[in-house]
């Protein structure tokens, strides 16, 4: 390493086999020195699976990695750390009930068996000055908003000393103000030669405004790269799904009534310690009609949707569908013909070790023609229906008979689709239902979203990405801390009062 600057990495010939499936197939990859680098791709495309290899959590089958041309050896995340490689995950990996200089302390490779605290803090306090993120160390991390703990996990490493830093996702928490923050205040450091920056983002505008350069994987395989400054957006989401990536209008009828079909009224909800997380919330959403729930994630939408789901019971507030007083069981779920869809849908809506024709038969398993009298499952019956929702909605690898627990993150999010918006829906209640996902999956997702919108269906919609709350929804709320602060027609939104409002911020 010359001048101080970051080692120059390059991953030549990467290749990664889980059984038959080839992961990766012969990848070449160079982060420059100093270089900010966008790593993109389709939900499965390997991009996942070659940082891990960079980090060593995986042994490549064949492959070098190189550090300014030499040859190093990562077999754990540990030594990636020595080498000063160090990666931000999507989940955050700090401790909630410890501070932030207990987070930071314990994350060495190597402690003392005594810790010096006072010492610890002090060199601490020094590294804080110097940093574009002020946080203070004293804070537990329970206490922190989204954004901030995002902003300790980057400072993590490079309290590590790490010079080149990996981030997977890293502004799906963040309001678009804060996103621009982190991700300006981290381009700064890469044109200070102090740190060189790997990012995978499905946000093809954050790559635009900070990336240098960008990498495309699909399928396993390098299929492109080349400076940000050389490439359209349209050409890069081409060469991620492989054909010309066409954004289709979003057709919106007008209904001339405003009938209200889901209404909440004073709805109040405790998570899972007993502190009230929904507080007093009203909302009405009328038949053919979205509304966006914009907000920083851990500020009541999670319990809200569990409410809805009838996974969580509210201590207060009522609900009403179609002017009736509801209670979200299976009976009046299936009678109303409401679908919900929260978030993290293996761990809400999923059992893990069931197969994929089986969880894609959840809604409808005991009635015709899956069922005769209501309890004699046919399993080809339910196998034939797999087989048509998987090729509809493009679920991979296409087998019904495997564990919905070995699909990717994104596909698991397909099946999930496609069981909820196959049949008829009179109320979509729906989390971040393009997560992960690529943008041809995204954009057939957005379309049956709005398509039923037209049809006559309420949705509420609740998202962490906000063009995507714009582009479908036809009001926004704004949700914090239990409530809804904030409402505007989408069409014509100004981003930044969002952005305010989302963070608190009213001034």
């Amino acid at each position: 390493m010359t001048d101080g600057a970051p080692p120059d990495l390059q991953a030549l010939g990467i290749t990664k086999r889980f059984g038959p499936l080839t992961a990766l197939k012969e990848v070449n990859f160079r982060l420059r020195s100093s270089r900010f680098h966008a790593l993109l791709g389709e939900n499965g495309a390997g991009k996942s699976t070659l940082v891990k290899c960079i980090m060593g959590y995986y042994h490549s089958d064949a492959g070098t990695i190189l550090l300014d041309q030499q040859p190093v050896t990562i077999r754990n995340p540990r030594d990636a750390q020595t080498f000063g490689i160090g990666m931000v995950y999507q989940q955050f990996t700090l401790i909630p009930n410890m501070t932030i200089l207990e987070n930071l302390v314990i994350s060495k490779a190597k402690l003392n068996s005594i810790i010096n605290w006072q010492e610890e803090e002090f060199q601490l306090t020094e590294f804080m000055e110097k940093m574009p993120f002020k946080v203070p160390l004293s804070a537990r991390v329970s206490s922190l908003a989204a954004g901030e703990k995002q902003k300790v996990e980057i400072l993590k490493q490079l309290a590590l000393q790490n010079r080149i830093l990996i981030l997977d996702e890293p502004t799906s928490v963040l309001t678009p103000q804060e996103a621009d923050e982190v991700l300006g205040h981290l381009r700064a450091m890469t044109l200070a030669r102090q740190l060189s920056v790997l990012i995978i983002t499905h946000k093809l505008r954050e790559v635009a405004a900070f990336a240098d350069e960008v990498t495309v994987l699909r399928k396993g395989q390098c299929v492109g790269s080349g400076q940000v400054s050389e490439l359209k957006i349209s050409q890069m989401a081409e060469m991620m799904v492989g054909s010309e990536v066409t954004v289709k209008p979003k057709h919106r009828t007008v209904l001339s009534k405003k009938v209200p079909k889901l209404v909440l009224q004073d709805i109040r909800v405790k998570d899972d310690i007993g502190v009230e997380v929904v507080r007093g919330l009203h909302l009405t959403i009328h038949e053919g009609e979205i509304v966006g729930v914009a907000g920083v994630s851990g500020n009541g939408q999670r319990e809200l949707i569990e409410v809805l789901a009838g996974q969580r019971r509210a201590v207060a507030g009522t609900i009403r569908v179609q002017g009736q007083p509801f209670q979200p069981t299976r009976e009046k779920i299936m009678q109303h013909k409401m679908c919900c869809l929260p978030e993290e849908p293996l761990q809400n809506t999923c059992v893990g070790r069931m197969t994929v024709s089986e969880n894609l038969a959840f809604r409808n398993f005991d009635v015709e023609p899956h069922a005769v009298g209501g309890w004699l499952i046919s399993r080809p019956a339910l196998r034939r229906s797999a087989f048509e929702l998987i090729e509809r909605y493009n679920i991979k690898p296409p087998y019904p008979d495997i564990p919905i627990q070995s699909l990717s993150g994104g596909n698991v999010q397909r099946a999930v689709l496609a069981r909820e918006l196959s049949a008829e829906v009179e109320i979509l209640i729906i989390a971040n239902p393009c997560f992960g996902l690529d943008f041809l999956a995204t954009e057939e997702i957005r379309l049956q979203i709005v398509a039923a919108r037209n049809r006559g269906t309420a949705v509420l919609l609740i998202s962490e990405d906000l063009d995507e709350i714009l582009e479908l929804s036809d009001r926004t709320v704004v949700m914090f801390n239990g409530q809804l602060v904030y409402e505007t027609a989408s069409s014509g939104a100004d981003l930044a009062i969002i952005g305010r409002h989302m963070t608190g911020d009213t001034t």
